[in-house]
C-alpha cells in the first residue's frame, strides 16, 4: 500500500502509458543531493519539480537538481509578469503533494509545466514520486510526453 500522493503518481504514470518505475526508500530523499546519493547518480540527473506562482496560477518547472532557476529569464521568455516561489500551502493545494516530494504529475488538475532543456543530457532522469521517500526514473523524451511540458532553458 502506498501513501495517496504516491498512488496518484503511479496511477498517472499508468494512465499516460509510461512504465511504473517508482522506487521507495527507507530514508527520506527530500533534496536533489539526498536523492542523488541514495540513487548513486549525478545530481544533475535529478529532476526537481519546482512550483512557482504566476498571476495566481501554479507554474511547474522541472529543473535539473544542479540548476538554479532564473525566474527573471523564464518570465521574460514567457512574456509574463513576476514569477515567485510558491508557498508550501499553495504547492499542497495545487499538487496534492508536499514540498520536497512533488512529482511532475499526479496532481488534482493539469498544471502548466516547463521542462529544463539541460535535462536532455541525461539518458535516465529521476523525479519525485509524490512524497519524501519515493522517486521514479524516466527518459527526458518520455517525461516531456507525459507532462506535455514546454522545453525551455531555465538558467
Amino acid at each position: 500500500m502506498y501513501p495517496e500522493p504516491v498512488a496518484n503518481v503511479k496511477n498517472a504514470l499508468w494512465a499516460a502509458g509510461a512504465k511504473d518505475t517508482v522506487k521507495v526508500f527507507d530514508a527520506e530523499v527530500p533534496t536533489a543531493a539526498a536523492a542523488a546519493a541514495a540513487l548513486g547518480c549525478d545530481v544533475a540527473a535529478i529532476t526537481n519539480s519546482l512550483v512557482f506562482e504566476l498571476a495566481g496560477a501554479p507554474l511547474l518547472i522541472l529543473a535539473s537538481g544542479a540548476a538554479r532557476v532564473d525566474v527573471q529569464k523564464v518570465a521574460g521568455v514567457l512574456g509574463a509578469g513576476k514569477i515567485r516561489r510558491a508557498t508550501p500551502e499553495f504547492v499542497l493545494v495545487h499538487t496534492g503533494q508536499r514540498v520536497g516530494g512533488v512529482a511532475p504529475l499526479g496532481h488534482p488538475a493539469k498544471i502548466r509545466t516547463l521542462l529544463d532543456s539541460s535535462l536532455a543530457e541525461h539518458p535516465i532522469l529521476w523525479a519525485g514520486a509524490g512524497d519524501h521517500n519515493s522517486m521514479f526514473s524516466i527518459s527526458y523524451q518520455e517525461l516531456r510526453r507525459i507532462t506535455d511540458a514546454e522545453v525551455l532553458e531555465v538558467r
